[in-house]
């Protein structure tokens, strides 16, 4: 098993974890996401945290498919290239949903 394949079945571990953590802690967990921690209590107050941690819980599901998928390619079919597309895959949907400006992440959850 080479080191690829490694690293997509622990991240794909650890990303299940992440996302059976945000569903038991629903929107407590909110908290946990980068940027909406620390806003001050009152701008946090504006948002749907019930909504944000439910996307939250899904993008880690979908990391940890897509994660998975590589390692089980790669392991059990002994596809030689099957987690490094996978990381590959995983990179371009992890900077689609990486956003730098505070509106663009979190302005859809803005209650009205």
């Amino acid at each position: 098993m080479g080191i690829n394949t490694r690293i997509c079945v622990v991240m794909s571990i650890v990303f299940l974890g992440l996302a059976l953590l945000f569903g038991i802690l629903k929107g407590k967990a909110a908290i946990l996401i980068a940027g909406f921690n620390t806003m001050p209590k009152e701008q946090r107050q504006q948002y749907d945290r019930e909504r944000m941690s439910r996307d939250q819980r899904n993008i880690f599901i979908l990391w940890a498919m897509i994660l998975g998928a590589g390692g089980v390619l790669s392991c059990l079919f002994s596809w030689k290239y099957g987690a490094d597309i996978a990381l590959l895959i995983w990179l371009a949907v992890f900077f689609r949903d990486v956003h730098l400006d505070e509106e663009k992440a979190f302005g859809k959850y803005r209650l009205k």
